[in-house]
């Protein structure tokens, strides 16, 4: 081959190399980035339905589950609420038996393929718990956000704010607590959700770029009268609530933060939302270098919002050691290092954004605990 030839031929090998690895980097981050509002996270496996009875069902057996608490279980057209295990009642070895609360649609037909998800209820405060509300609009960067209002009379608001995968009606788990409190609860639906904006590029931003919705919540919550606002967020939630409370122009309202499974390490996250999606491990180096190439993503944003040295009020983080899409060490090394600021509730046996389900009164005690001097 003559070396004319030699060269051009290296180069478009080159060439085709350089546009297999962009392609297979854009693949791979959109594995990581494109997580639909209120669709179970990725690696959360189906179960399939064999039996029901007055107040059970019987599931496929798994270590999911046998998940301790409280959980909803969603399939194509069905979506119910089970309980506890119930060890006491007879069952196949490859089966285990939930207490089943309530189906609030649809049927489980034997043969039915379910997932659990920490989202318990569907509808709004009004129609899935009888909990009087107001549908609001807050106007958002990108356009008007809706919202729901669950009033009450103290000066001090909860404003909730959902995850990665999850919905506004995430929060109502929470509802009938705070609502017994007499605390006002502000739960808004953010750019990417059903009803609101879509982020310019599509993509999730792991709270990155999503926070400025949260401070426009906060920005409405302060004109509606609140005094003072404790921020409750999940999953991309809590991270969104550490940028809020770093930089909003509010943030001396900002009374508090409720971190659920906060996402404090990207990197790890992408790379195990990738994983999750069965992206191969040699493309997971590419999915985090695009993402970041794609949608600004950057460290050092998150590791300022999230400095102990910088933080100014009360938090209380729930995290466990089961999270996989989260880790924990963060969490960890957050309240050893600002042990006056920061109360860690470890919780073991729970996945990503589920701390409340595996046991709601610990839960709901701590916040209760958390909450009183703020209010």
């Amino acid at each position: 081959m003559r070396p004319a030839t030699a060269t051009a031929a290296a180069v478009t090998t080159l060439i085709g190399l350089g546009a297999a690895t962009f392609a297979a980097g854009r693949y791979a981050s959109d594995a990581a980035l494109k997580a639909p509002a209120g669709r179970p996270l990725p690696g959360e496996p189906r179960l399939t339905v064999h039996a029901t009875g007055p107040g059970r069902i019987t599931l496929t057996r798994s270590l999911v589950a046998v998940r301790p608490g409280t959980y909803g279980l969603t399939g194509t057209g069905v979506h119910a609420v089970v309980g506890p295990v119930l060890e006491d009642v007879p069952h196949a070895a490859d089966t285990v038996v939930r207490r089943l609360e309530s189906v609030a649609h649809g049927s489980l037909d034997i043969g039915t393929k379910v997932r659990l998800t920490p989202q318990l209820h569907t509808g709004t405060p009004s129609s899935a718990l009888g909990i009087d509300h107001q549908d609001v609009v807050i106007p958002g960067e990108l356009g008007t956000l809706p919202a729901w209002v669950v009033p009450g009379p103290r000066g001090t608001w909860i404003i909730a704010v959902h995850g990665l995968g999850g919905t506004r009606e995430h929060a109502l788990n929470l509802l009938p607590f705070l609502a017994g409190r007499r605390l006002p609860v502000l739960a808004i639906a953010y750019r990417g959700d059903p009803g609101a904006p879509v982020s310019p590029d599509g993509l999730g931003h792991l709270g990155d770029t999503e926070w400025r919705d949260l401070d426009a919540a906060v920005r409405y919550a302060v004109g509606a009268g609140a005094e003072r606002v404790i921020l409750h967020g999940w999953s991309t939630g809590a991270s969104m609530a550490l940028h809020a409370a770093a930089n909003s122009v509010h943030r001396d309202r900002i009374a508090g933060l409720v971190l659920d499974s906060p996402m404090l390490d990207w990197e790890a996250t992408l790379r195990a939302l990738a994983t999750a999606r069965r992206t191969p491990s040699v493309l997971l180096p590419l999915a985090v270098r695009a993402a970041q190439g794609r949608t600004g993503l950057h460290g050092n944003r998150l590791q300022e919002a999230a400095d102990p040295d910088a933080l100014r009020v009360p938090t209380l983080i729930f995290h466990g050691p089961d999270d996989r899409l989260a880790p924990w060490a963060p969490s960890r090394e957050l309240a050893a290092r600002r042990p006056d600021l920061v109360t860690l509730q470890t919780v073991p046996d729970a996945p990503h954004a589920a701390m409340w389900n595996a046991d709601p009164a610990r839960y709901e005690e701590a916040l209760r605990r958390f909450l009183t001097p703020l209010i």
